[in-house]
């Protein structure tokens, strides 16, 4: 597992664009226990341990997700709830952490829910990439997560997935905080073993889904 650090700089080194792509062998090898995706195409992501886009990576897939999720609602305006769909059918190996995740996260805010269904507005992926774990969107509506094994093995899995599902609400990488902040991610070092987010992180994510949802409504409607 590389350090921080060291993973920001092989990020640098990639020549970060704006361009946003799904990864051509995520799609077709990654629901293989033993593909290896090979992504270093795809520059714009938000990663476990650490990318100078992530802040730009983080809104791009929030705002592709929100925008699957408004435009449910407004073909079924009388919807109660909140509900981001997503898919974990390509990453078998990780279904207990992704349950794990979303029993998490919906436990913990209560502006959205996370449910597995059809018609998901994001989709889980498993594989080996020498960046680790990281949530991405292709740019046109759809966001996703990769789950690294070999950094999952190092570190607390159910907590790199409920981090990496942190940026399908919303939430930003922030390195420096401590192992009781969610978003810290690989920061706090491998010994970290807490999986949920902060007071401030729960906060957050119900501000941003009612008033991102609500911006989001407005546009499609």
């Amino acid at each position: 597992m590389r350090h921080p650090r060291t993973m920001l700089s092989a990020a640098l080194g990639l020549g970060l664009a704006a361009a946003l792509a799904v990864p051509a062998t995520a799609a077709t090898t990654a629901n293989s226990p033993t593909a290896a995706v090979t992504s270093s195409s795809t520059p714009s992501y938000a990663a476990y341990e650490g990318s100078a886009e992530d802040a730009k990576a983080t809104k791009a897939f929030f705002d592709a997700v929100v925008k699957s999720v408004a435009k449910k609602r407004a073909a079924n305006p009388g919807a109660q709830a909140v509900t981001v769909v997503y898919n974990a059918s390509n990453a078998p190996s990780f279904r207990s952490q992704i349950s794990s995740s979303t029993q998490i996260w919906n436990s913990s805010v209560s502006n959205v829910r996370l449910v597995e269904g059809s018609g998901a507005d994001f989709s889980y992926y498993e594989g080996n990439d020498p960046r680790g774990s990281y949530a991405s969107t292709d740019g046109h509506g759809r966001g996703y997560i990769f789950l690294d094994y070999r950094q999952n093995q190092q570190y607390n899995s159910t907590r790199v997935t409920a981090h990496e599902t942190g940026h399908v609400l919303g939430l930003p990488d922030h390195y420096s905080g401590p192992c009781s902040e969610l978003m810290s991610g690989g920061g706090p070092g491998t010994s970290c073993q807490n999986a949920y987010p902060n007071s401030q992180e729960r906060a957050r994510v119900n501000q941003l889904w009612a008033n991102g949802l609500a911006a989001a409504m407005a546009k499609v409607s």
